[in-house]
């Protein structure tokens, strides 16, 4: 049987046997470089060329190629080299107007697609919608996709409002003040669907029918007591001033008249309303926080929405819009009776660099 030469006599350290037995071993690894690895690992444990290439189904000279290229430049050495290619039919001109192109509203469709792409050029360029496709790929634009974005100026002043409001989770209130975390959640949908539900059994998940019937919409307005956890709720009709004012009076109402009430709620129009603002600087019992432009997330009373939504709503069957307001009175109630306060971390202090 053949021998190799003794100047390709493969000689393995730890680390090297080790990252090749990777390369063997990884399901992600190209079968090319995975067959010139088990050449090397074989040649290492001194097998002949003809007994390496017996058992990888490859001719003598192969392994040869590929223990010599080893010895010459290591692991390294057994990836392929870089091939010039055919040259480019479309130069850096016509990519360049393609992008121009596509980063352009269309005239007709809601966006570009590599069709209407292809139709457009079809007179400056002559370009067919797949090698446009391949194009825009190796470029990285995806005239396919949207992400949704709010273009807002930045608020010069909501690290100082977002700490305003985060002091008061972290703080240690005056033992004559309530604090309420404030907001509405609307729109909530009745909804039944239009055949029975199977419920799940061994082997076999939950089976819901996709088609349903809407029966209107319910809103909640609720407080949360911060330091309890419990929830004051109010179910409404409309999210207006007027019935943001009738509701902080029933809250007011439920709170010892010897304590004064401190209210978090975000910019709302029926928070930030004339006849709102008139009313609370009439009802001195009552001051306010409010948080930055769009950041909700600092109000929390938002964790208590999410977990309505996972508990009663995602997943409900409601035969009408009383039966959605009973089951969410129902769930509050129940709620109220094991509240415990949510533990609020975020301090809202800026990162500084060490």
């Amino acid at each position: 049987m053949a021998r190799a030469s003794s100047q390709d006599v493969i000689v393995l350290g730890k680390r090297r046997r080790k990252r090749l037995e990777r390369i063997v071993a990884a399901a992600s690894s190209p079968q090319q470089l995975v067959l010139r690895a088990k050449i090397v690992l074989a040649a290492w444990r001194r097998e002949a060329n003809a007994h390496i290439a017996r058992d990888l189904g490859v001719c003598v000279d192969t392994v040869r190629t590929w223990r010599a290229r080893f010895c010459r430049g290591g692991i390294r050495a057994l990836l392929d080299r870089p091939r010039s290619g055919r040259p480019p039919v479309y130069g850096l001109e016509e990519q360049l107007l393609i992008v121009a192109t596509v980063t352009e509203a269309p005239e007709v469709d809601s966006h570009w697609t590599h069709r209407s792409l292809a139709q457009r050029l079809a007179e400056p360029v002559g370009i067919s919608a797949s090698q446009i496709g391949r194009i825009l790929a190796s470029l990285d634009v995806k005239p396919h996709r949207v992400r949704g974005w709010l273009n807002r100026p930045a608020d010069p002043a909501f690290h100082s409002k977002a700490q305003a409001v985060c002091r008061l989770y972290l703080t240690e209130l005056p033992a004559d003040t309530v604090l309420f975390s404030v907001d509405e959640k609307t729109a909530m949908q009745a909804r039944s669907r239009k055949r029975a539900t199977r419920p799940a059994r061994p082997g076999r998940v939950e089976r819901r029918e996709f088609e349903y019937v809407r029966h209107g919409t319910v809103s909640l307005m609720a407080a949360m007591n911060v330091t309890t956890g419990t929830v004051h709720p109010k179910i409404i009709k409309r999210n207006d001033s007027a019935t943001f004012i009738e509701f902080l009076t029933e809250l007011a109402a439920s709170v010892d008249p010897d304590k004064k009430i401190h209210l978090i709620l975000d910019n709302g129009s029926s928070h930030t309303s004339k006849a709102t603002r008139k009313w609370l600087t009439e009802h001195p019992r009552f001051t306010v926080t409010y948080t930055p432009c769009h950041a909700s997330w600092l109000n929390m009373i938002e964790i208590f929405f999410s977990i309505l939504t996972r508990r009663v709503l995602r997943r409900g069957e409601f035969a009408s819009r009383e039966d959605l307001i009973q089951k969410i009175t129902t769930f509050i109630e129940t709620y109220n009776n094991t509240a415990k306060p949510f533990r609020w971390t975020y301090d809202a202090k800026l990162l500084r660099a060490a």
